[in-house]
């Protein structure tokens, strides 16, 4: 099984975020060479937010993920650890509410939520299972689970052009653009050690979601996995 923390510490993983917070939406732009757009399209698809719904976005940030879904008319919530990120998407997302909380121990009764998300946030957890466990506790049965995470191309050279730009590429523009680029060397590892698409969907039907499909994105490079709560234990 992938080491989806390399060894890191939440408390440490939390500084990394706080010390990127500020330039973070230009550095997700940047290394992805402005595709988060899009891919933050195809979650607000999958999640299919309406009025009335309630949605908690995991490992939001500075709530840049969030704002399609209030924009929806769904009563968003943004949680994150970082204390960083939360000050920074309040300085910038006034609009949005947001929470400090842990993946492995959600601020909210269970059943609080019609649809959860989280994006490029799963892999820095440090139990994967706990956490998609957790955010079926806060999930309402027949609510749905999307996750847009990086993923394993499956042709070979693809796999191995992704590992030369994640390797290589996005150190050199963190050194560029980054605040922290350290940091960037750690999102590069994590990256590289982060489960193939099967092996989360395993994860995800072993934590109790159903009906779970995934979606490659940038030929599997990054993918969107979603799966539906049927109901608590």
């Amino acid at each position: 099984m992938a080491r989806a923390t390399l060894e890191k510490r939440p408390a440490d993983v939390a500084r990394m975020f706080d010390a990127v917070a500020g330039r973070y939406d230009l550095m997700n732009a940047v290394m992805t060479f402005g595709q988060e757009r899009r891919w933050r399209a195809v979650v607000a698809e999958v999640v299919d937010a309406r009025p009335g719904m309630r949605v908690l976005d995991l490992a939001a940030g500075t709530g840049a993920s969030s704002r399609p879904f209030a924009r929806a008319g769904a009563a968003a919530v943004a949680c994150d650890f970082s204390t960083g990120m939360l000050a920074a998407g309040r300085r910038k997302h006034p609009e949005l509410t947001f929470v400090a909380g842990d993946a492995l121990a959600l601020p909210f009764a269970t059943a609080a939520f019609d649809a959860v998300t989280i994006s490029f946030g799963l892999r820095n957890v440090v139990d994967v299972p706990a956490a998609l466990a957790e955010l079926r506790r806060v999930t309402v049965p027949g609510g749905r689970l999307v996750v847009l995470e990086t993923s394993t191309p499956l042709a070979r050279p693809l796999r191995a052009a992704n590992r030369v730009y994640t390797d290589r590429v996005m150190p050199r523009l963190a050194r560029l653009f980054s605040s922290d680029p350290s940091s960037y060397h750690y999102l590069a590892e994590s990256a590289g050690a982060w489960l193939t698409q099967q092996q989360l969907a395993e994860r995800m039907r072993a934590a109790g979601w159903h009906e779970v499909t995934w979606r490659d994105l940038l030929f599997g490079a990054v993918a969107v996995h979603a799966g539906v709560n049927r109901g608590h234990d």
